[in-house]
């Protein structure tokens, strides 16, 4: 890791700045992740949005919004991806950060909603890595989603193997072919 930031964390980063771009984000074992990666993304420069439910009745919606939530309507027919699709298309920067586990417990096998959102609008997946054990965040890997799902999600998981979020035993990539 290369440089320090505020709060003790490390950062490497080699990834180009786009305009638009998902944020495959892992290992997720903690609500402290998203915080320390607003933080790491505000250090370097850089911003990023995350989903969040679209209420106007919660207390930190307001507070969710500002840090860059983006507000999602989870009852309507339309699928999540189709909406973020949308929004990406329609905006002149766009970055959404998604956690590929979908939980922070030990699953293996990673959901492919982030992957679909950047196949459908065009976008480049920045794999971002968050090692609790080294305090760095790390971004060097662009993956431009080829359309041959199990080739890249391979190469995704392969990239995380090694970083180990908060709690280890909340993370697993599975067994890899």
């Amino acid at each position: 890791c290369l440089s320090t930031t505020t709060i003790g964390w490390k950062t490497k980063v080699s990834v180009p700045d786009y305009d638009k771009y998902i944020i495959c984000a892992a290992p997720h074992t903690t609500n402290w992740d998203l915080f320390i990666g607003k933080l790491f993304m505000g250090a370097i420069g850089r911003e990023t949005g995350f989903m969040m439910k679209k209420t106007g009745s919660s207390a930190l919606g307001p507070i969710f919004r500002w840090m860059g939530g983006i507000p999602v309507d989870r009852s309507r027919k339309t699928s999540l991806v189709d909406q973020m699709i949308k929004i990406a298309k329609s905006s002149q920067k766009f970055h959404l950060a998604i956690t590929p586990e979908g939980t922070r417990k030990a699953n293996p096998q990673l959901e492919e909603r982030f992957y679909y959102i950047a196949q459908g609008a065009g976008l480049p997946i920045i794999l971002v890595a968050i090692d609790y054990e080294k305090k760095c965040i790390t971004a060097e890997k662009v993956i431009h989603p080829s359309g041959d799902l199990d080739k890249d999600m391979r190469e995704i998981k392969l990239y995380y193997k090694n970083f180990k979020g908060k709690y280890p035993e909340n993370f697993s990539i599975g067994k890899v072919e």
